[in-house]
Parts: structure tokens; sequence; C-alpha cells
């Protein structure tokens, strides 16, 4: 297996009853900073009215449907063919990993048996997913929080045509105005979770390094992501809790380059 997860080859197994297709791009973009989808399926009974919203997306995607009838009323089938597939790539020693779509709690052994193969795991789907799916993976990823990262890059505003120019006053109307950031309270459990993760992993005088945060964080909880957070990485969520932190900015090798460090504030 790569070492490198940006040289993983990544089997992407979507369950299409069970997450939205409106913003496919951002999950597809979202898989990418992890691997290189090499095999992506999509699961569906694409004879049923409810699989139209995803037709108009695959081709884009490059997304390979499979067909999968609803043989009993009430059952969906989907899900075992999705896992028969996951199970016939895993022999095939084709992939490094798996990205498994879905917020259906039945692929929570699927994930379990791959990860015991040493298959890197990524869930992605929705916040209603049942707990033991997403611990199940090596890393889970909540579609609500891909959205509002889209949300977030959208095109600077405008000012508004009133600002144009009278009686001296400059015209403004084209001046592009930055949308500002906005923060989420950080709840005491992730707070704890991160005093935790520090302490553990820290020198003889407190300090660890981010990166090394970072990992054990998500390790411990699969779908913790800065951006539920409205931060877009950890080093600036960490550096809004100034009043049980310290940061400290260390040059490295590389020119430019910072290492950063974080420890607890004693009191």
């Amino acid at each position: 297996m790569s070492q490198n997860t940006k040289e993983l080859k990544l089997a992407v197994l979507i369950d299409a009853d069970n997450v939205p297709y409106s913003n496919v791009k951002g999950m597809m973009e979202e898989i990418a900073k992890y691997g290189t989808p090499t095999t992506k399926r999509i699961y569906a009974d694409w004879t049923k009215p409810n699989a139209n919203g995803w037709k108009s997306v695959l081709l884009e995607h490059a997304i390979t449907p499979i067909q999968q009838y609803s043989y009993t009323v009430g059952k969906n089938s989907s899900d075992s063919a999705l896992i028969i597939d996951a199970m016939d790539l895993l022999y095939s020693d084709k992939v490094d990993g798996f990205c498994i779509v879905s917020s259906d709690s039945d692929f929570t052994r699927l994930a379990i048996r791959l990860r015991e193969s040493g298959m890197k795991v990524i869930g992605m789907g929705e916040k209603k997913t049942p707990n033991p799916f997403i611990v199940s993976c090596d890393r889970f990823i909540f579609i609500e929080v891909l959205e509002g990262a889209i949300k977030k890059k959208k095109p600077k505003q405008m000012a508004s045509a009133s600002s144009v120019e009278t009686k001296g006053i400059k015209k403004t109307s084209e001046k592009e105005i930055p949308e500002k950031e906005t923060a989420i309270k950080i709840d005491n459990k992730t707070i704890e979770l991160i005093e935790d993760t520090i302490d553990a992993i820290g020198d003889d005088d407190g300090w660890a390094f981010l990166g090394d945060v970072g990992n054990l964080i998500v390790k411990k909880k699969p779908e913790f992501d800065p951006r539920s957070y409205g931060f877009n990485k950890l080093t600036p969520m960490l550096k809004s809790l100034t009043d049980i932190l310290e940061i400290d900015e260390r040059d490295s090798d590389k020119k430019g380059i910072k290492h950063v460090y974080v420890r607890l504030r004693y009191t």
C-alpha cells in the first residue's frame, strides 16, 4: 500500500438510496483529497423515479450505475450488491482503500472487515448516520459539512448599487466585499477531546506537534471535522481557543514553512 494518502487507489461505492445527489461535485472533490478514485460505482434500482436525480450527474463524474432490482417491497437490495462488489474488489488487489458513501448502518460490518484486511476506509453520509457505521471507518465526512464549505466559497459579494458615487462620494459598486467567516461555538466534549489528545502526546514540556494532534483526534473520533465549527483547518480552530491553549510556530528546515506546536495553557 502506498504511504502517501494522495497516491491511494480508492474504490468509491455509493448507495444512491441513502445519500442525496445535490452535492456530488463536493463529494468527489473531498474524496480526491484522500486518493485517486480508480473505481466509481453507484447502486440503485434505476427504474424507480426517486433515482432520477442521480442520472443527470453520473456521466459528468464518470460514475458507473449498477442496476439492482428491488425483489421485495421495503427492502434495500442495493446494500447486498454493494457489499458483494466491495469484497470482489478487496480480493482483486487493485485498490488500497474504499470510500463508502451512505447513511446506512448496514455497512458497519463491511467497513470493519475491510479495515481488518488493511484497507483504508472512508465513510461519507448525512449527520443522521448511525454511530456504529461512523466509528467503523478510519475517517467519516458529513455531507452537510461539505455543503457548508461550498457556500463559504461562493464568489465575493459586490457592493450594492446604492453605493454609486453621489455628491463627491466615491463609487464603490464594483468593489469586492469579502464574506466574513462565522465560527460556531465549540462544545465541551470536543474541547475535552482536544485537551486529552494534547495531554496524551505532549513532550516533557507539554508541547505536541499539531499534525500528530489532528491524526490522533481523527482516530478517536472519525467524524471530527473543523468545518463543523466554521473553520477551514485545525490550526485556526485551535488558535481560537487561546484561553486554554498556547500556540508555538517554529521554523522548519524548509524556508517559509513553519511547524505548529500546541500545549495546554496552565493557570
